[in-house]
């Protein structure tokens, strides 16, 4: 799943974001969500979240649960 429909990420799930010092790159970072930042229901670029650990970025890949 891409992360561009925010009704598809949660709190408590595990995705791949990229940071915004990393949007030149592409680097990927993986974490839990904490916090949906996006308030609109889809974004071209990614739902902004913040992570856990306190990084934000846009969600790029989504991981079910357990996976």
């Amino acid at each position: 799943m891409n992360g561009q429909t925010r009704k598809d990420i949660k709190p408590g799930l595990e995705v791949d974001i990229v940071l915004k010092k990393d949007q030149r790159s592409g680097k990927l970072t993986r974490g839990v969500v904490k916090d949906l930042l996006t308030k609109s229901p889809s974004h071209p670029h990614g739902i902004k979240v913040r992570l856990e650990d306190g990084q934000v970025g846009r969600v790029k890949n989504i991981y079910e649960a357990g996976n």
